[in-house]
């Protein structure tokens, strides 16, 4: 426990039982005044339970934020990410990575709203997680006292929690004091699960985990075929109909679901040092990605595609290991929004038994000219003769290269 007294903490709170506990700790340990605050970020529970917990374990009404940012969510933070085509260690759509820092920016703001002088969260000492958010409340909030009960506290059981939560009256529902057979985050981009059943990663994953898409196996036997409207690198309409960046991303997500789409079962590298097993499901940020890029194909240009081919890993291991507010990734983040003001037009997708194909791609801003590449007869902008002194002026260091290994030969 710190030696400075707190008088006011925010936990981020879940409602689920460690966060439960956390929340009585907080009160008993740290003697402080707690506020709790559950971000809606579509993981597609019910969230009143949360409130009524928390009044149940003597949380005055005012100190009980609830709030819905979904739509928040989606369009500041999903879709900047999605116009780098952002992946972490070739497969990983951050799913969790992103959301972490809007929590954070929340949990700041409420802070000061209600006059706290430190904020909580339930991730371990092991994870990614209290990197992200720590860095995000540091960035926003430089002199917040920061409570990280995993890292603080002497429980070193399960079943001391368990204890603790009885003799503090904390409702253990049953399937609590058994094994829980993974761990599950979830919003409105993905669901990840880790732990237990899926620790060895040479096992396959038992169907049972899968919660966001049905199997590939029990998909339709033919297509789905829609189009995908994008304005400025943001998807807008989804067939013609315009929608919300909240609603269409969970339209995305049911068709992604319906056809066995954006499952991934991956070992991957965290930053704290360890490698971890997970399988993720982002059925409608998997057809983004194909349907970003589908349109980016005719509007960019090669070099700008191909710088943010270099630039995207990077800015993927930024948002991976916590920096969304770190003026790096908002230079890569301008730099990309750049990058993006023609990137306007329509993709038509196609979704079958798990897979997502771009079969259609138009814009008033292609750069693609059916006449200068056809086989046939074409714009005289292009004279083929004019190829020979193209290869051979780039041919000319490899010419040179081969001379001096004949002369050592």
């Amino acid at each position: 426990m710190a030696d400075k007294k707190i008088k006011k903490v925010v936990l981020a709170y879940s409602g689920g039982l460690d966060t439960s506990i956390i929340l009585k700790w907080l009160q008993t340990e740290y003697q402080a005044e707690v506020v709790t605050f559950t971000a809606d970020l579509g993981q597609g529970e019910e969230l009143s339970p949360a409130r009524e917990k928390a009044l149940m374990m003597g949380i005055k009404p005012e100190n009980i934020f609830i709030e819905d940012l979904r739509e928040e969510f989606v369009r500041d933070y999903v879709f900047p990410m999605f116009r780098a085509n952002t992946v972490y260690e070739g497969q990983y759509l951050l799913g969790t990575s992103i959301a972490r820092p809007l929590i954070a920016k929340t949990q700041i703001d409420i802070a000061r709203k209600v006059g706290a002088d430190a904020v909580s969260h339930g991730s371990t000492g092991k994870g990614n997680d209290q990197v992200r958010f720590e860095l995000g409340y540091y960035s926003l909030e430089p002199d917040i006292t920061v409570i990280a009960p995993w890292r603080e506290w002497d429980f070193k059981s399960r079943e001391a929690l368990l204890e603790f939560a009885e003799q503090h009256q904390i409702p253990i529902s049953k399937d609590k004091r058994g094994e829980a057979p993974f761990s599950v985050d979830a919003n409105l981009l993905h669901s990840s699960s880790e732990g237990k059943v899926l620790e060895d990663p040479a096992v396959e994953a038992p169907e049972f985990v899968h919660m966001r898409t049905i199997s590939p196996e029990d998909a339709p036997d033919t297509p789905t075929i829609f189009t995908l409207d994008f304005e400025r690198g943001d998807p807008v309409a989804i067939d013609g109909e315009a929608l919300s960046p909240a609603a269409l991303l969970t339209r995305l997500n049911q068709l992604g679901h319906d056809n066995g789409v954006g499952r991934l079962d991956l070992v991957e590298n965290r930053f704290v040092g360890m490698k971890s097993r997970g399988v993720y499901e982002t059925p409608g940020g998997t057809i983004l990605l194909a349907a970003h890029r589908g349109i980016e194909s005719i509007t960019l240009d090669r070099g700008a595609m191909h710088l943010k081919d270099e630039l995207m890993p990077r800015y993927a291991e930024l948002i991976y290991n916590g920096f969304w507010f770190a003026p790096e990734r908002l230079m890569l983040q301008a730099a990309i929004d750049f990058s993006q003001e023609k990137v306007t037009g329509q993709v038509r997708v196609k979704l079958y038994k798990g897979n997502v194909s771009i079969i259609g791609r138009s814009s008033p801003y292609s750069l693609y000219d059916q006449e200068l590449v056809t086989f046939e007869e074409g714009k005289v902008a292009y004279d083929q003769r004019d190829a020979a002194g193209f290869i051979k002026l780039n041919a000319l260091r490899l010419r040179g290269l081969a001379k001096r290994a004949k002369r050592e030969a």
